[in-house]
């Protein structure tokens, strides 16, 4: 019993002494019990509605109220041809379109069915499919509630709800899941490729030799990254080509877009872990900090399992940082969709941003670990 409470006394003091030791074995559970106690929310709310009513009646406004009212759909624009609504999907501003037929008011004070129109955008296959259900429910609740007085009775008119899927009408799961898992492997194998890397040569004692070498931090950070850059980036190609011959992922869009996306994508995961390559000090501890800043976030905070739009608003603003969540914009955008490069080019010029803001972060950490 005494060797066990030295053993217990020495290791406590190690863990004290070890300030990140302590830092991850305190806050870091506290800190994401805290975050994905909230992020994971399967509840999908405050979906992007756009409405095309072509009918322009009380009855019809009641029918948008409905789903407005309901919780579940945020009404973001007006339109008014099939055209805008393909826009505004394409631009990720609308999961769906409520479309009212002309006549709708009429048709139902004249006691005969009338069918009303949602389309939904089926890149995310989970989130389209939640979205019928809403809007079927909410269809069926205002057709019991309108009542007309025809033959001396009353008489239930019925509103009859058309769903169209876009972009992937079957509702395969499948297209929605791999182009998240791609950003997913893509993520968790670059930066702990990266992260490895320079630690490795830390506990070697080669970090002594190069830092003594007439060599500039950038050139320095570039070199450890092209090999990196190109082994992850023929990966990913593969991975692209295996998702479409197993799995019958399309190509709709240009590869030369796709392998744009995947190259800023894949460097700024390779800069992530060169970052956190200057941090730690041991293989271990490096790959753990590598676990933590890219599984967990690419996961759940990328808007690949759970819809963004769902999170609370401090979760939302967390997710900004996330790069796999502009990466997966872009990626959907071009397989899924076929959509023109200027739809997701604000989700580039991010990616560009956090590549370069990481590439400097590295840089700067190194060039100081070299004049200490």
């Amino acid at each position: 019993m005494r060797k066990v409470l030295a053993v217990g006394r020495k290791e406590m003091r190690q863990i004290l002494r070890d300030r990140r030791t302590l830092l991850i074995l305190l806050f870091v559970p506290a800190f994401f019990l805290l975050l994905y106690g909230y992020a994971l929310n399967f509840d999908i709310r405050h979906i992007p509605l756009a409405v095309d009513d072509r009918d322009k009646s009380s009855d019809s406004r009641e029918l948008v109220a409905a789903f407005v009212n309901s919780g579940y759909f945020d009404l973001v624009a007006g339109v008014g041809s099939p055209s805008e609504i393909e826009r505004l999907m394409d631009l990720n501003r609308v999961r769906a379109a409520l479309v009212i037929p002309e006549g709708l008011s009429r048709d139902l004070r004249s006691g005969r069915d009338v069918s009303v129109q949602v389309l939904v955008d089926g890149d995310n296959a989970n989130t389209a499919t939640t979205v019928l259900g809403y809007s079927s429910a909410i269809v069926r609740t205002v057709s019991r509630q309108l009542r007309i007085e025809r033959g001396g009775r009353v008489a239930p008119p019925r509103v009859l709800l058309e769903p169209r899927i876009w972009y992937n009408p079957e509702l395969r799961s499948t297209l929605f899941l791999v182009p998240g898992l791609i950003a997913y492997i893509c993520m968790i194998t670059a930066v702990v490729s990266t992260a490895l890397s320079i630690v490795r040569e830390k506990e070697r004692g080669t970090m002594e030799q190069v830092q003594m070498a007439p060599l500039g931090t950038m050139s320095y950070v570039v070199g450890k990254t092209v090999p990196y850059f190109v082994v992850s980036l023929a990966s990913a190609v593969v991975i692209v080509v295996v998702s479409m011959a197993l799995f019958g992922l399309p190509m709709r869009g240009s590869w030369g877009m796709l392998l744009l996306a995947l190259s800023l994508f894949i460097v700024g995961a390779l800069a992530t872990g060169l970052w956190i390559s200057t941090i730690a000090d041991t293989q271990q501890t490096a790959f753990q900090l590598a676990l933590l800043s890219s599984f967990l976030p690419t996961l759940m905070l990328s808007g690949f399992i759970f819809p963004i739009s769902s999170m609370p608003a401090a979760i939302r603003a967390v997710t900004y940082v996330v790069p796999a969540r502009y990466f997966l914009v872009a990626l959907r955008g071009i397989v899924l969709k076929g959509a023109p490069p200027s739809t997701y080019s604000f989700a580039l010029s991010m990616l560009v941003v956090y590549a370069v803001g990481m590439l400097s972060l590295a840089a700067f950490r190194l060039s100081r670990q070299r004049t200490a």
